[in-house]
């Protein structure tokens, strides 16, 4: 078996084969980031007919390069970039960094830092749709803000906090302007409504994209009250394939909401994480608090009997968004195996 890791660059990616048992180099190559040239470093690579590529950041920088190779049946580990930094502190070349000792990857891959690359698949496609939804919820609240300063100087009142395009509009129409300044502020003030109108229109779209792939995949994270597409969405795309946890606790760790224990000789404490991922935190977060409001929830009942408990509102919450992590790595888990168990009876 060799190793081929590679240090992929935006236009430049170089390969490096390590012999595991002896952690020799016994060749190396540079290519221009193309199609043409992957086609080269495939057909270099084929000399060694019981190969693994270890390709550093294979969901960033080296994503095109590791999906192409598995779409070809290669087998591709990703390695994170800080495990190649590790190898490089570590390493006798001190703090030297070049492609060659970056493309030692392999090297940290072995050491189990490596997790295998799969094809992309429908979760690639709610994670791209969940990033562009940010950005057009970001770029909304921009558009209100510009819309709210305008509508403050044409109007003694100004507008309500809740602004729509329709109630902007119906304001809008009471204005009447006095000169230049007033008419190019109510003219721009016109160009911000329309685009708040198209903005919620593409978030309505969105939304309903959102839900189809969600269908489609077979989920039944909807079940569960207090998730509905935007946040099934959310947590999919997220979370990829659940099955990379080994447990429940992994998952909830990776979300943030396994409290971290802080122990010093006999005393032990636990504090709340503030790392792991923030966006699936806060989906977890909106999920707790729905259901707290939902008299009739499963989550409802168990935030009531925490706090019977003793313990403070913020405290009962927090238990809640751990036993939910619980619940929605099941759920997925399941989804996963029932998903599979299809595929295998079509074939």
């Amino acid at each position: 078996m060799i190793l081929l890791g590679v240090d992929p660059h935006k236009s430049t990616h170089t390969a490096t084969a390590v012999e595991p048992e002896s952690n020799q180099q016994v060749g190396t190559m540079r290519i221009e980031a193309s199609l043409t040239d992957y086609r080269r470093l495939l057909a270099w690579a084929k000399r060694w007919p019981q190969r693994k590529w270890a390709v550093e950041n294979a969901n960033g920088l080296g994503r095109h390069l590791a999906q192409w190779l598995i779409a070809r049946g290669e087998s591709v580990v990703d390695v994170p970039a800080a495990a190649t930094s590790r190898v490089r502190e570590l390493s006798r070349g001190g703090r030297r960094n070049n492609d060659q000792i970056d493309a030692a990857a392999t090297v940290a891959c072995l050491q189990g830092d490596g997790r295998d690359v799969e094809p992309e698949d429908h979760t690639t496609a709610l994670a791209l749709l969940d990033e562009r939804r940010v950005n057009l919820a970001q770029a909304r609240v921009r558009t209100v803000n510009q819309l709210h300063a305008l509508l403050r100087d044409l109007l003694p009142e100004g507008a309500p906090t809740q602004l729509s395009a329709d109630l902007a509009a119906k304001l809008l129409r009471s204005v009447r302007p006095t000169g230049d300044v007033e008419t190019v502020r109510k003219d721009i003030a016109w160009d911000l409504v329309a685009e708040i109108r198209k903005l919620d229109k593409q978030l309505t779209d969105n939304a309903a994209r959102m839900q189809s792939l969600v269908e489609t995949s077979g989920s039944t994270l909807m079940d569960t009250p207090g998730i509905g597409p935007v946040m099934a969405a959310r947590l999919i795309g997220r979370t990829r394939q659940a099955h990379r946890f080994p447990n429940s606790a992994a998952f909830a760790n990776y979300a943030g909401a396994a409290p971290v224990e802080i122990a010093s000789a006999d005393r032990a404490r636990h504090r709340l994480s503030r790392s792991g991922d923030r966006q699936l935190n806060s989906v977890l977060h909106t999920i707790a608090v729905v259901q707290i409001r939902m008299p009739n929830s499963p989550g409802h009942a168990y935030y009531q009997r925490k706090l019977s408990e003793g313990k403070p509102a913020k405290e009962a919450k927090r238990c809640l968004k751990r036993r939910l992590a619980d619940r929605i790595w099941r759920v997925m888990i399941a989804d996963e195996r029932r998903a599979k168990s299809c595929i295998t009876q079509a074939a």
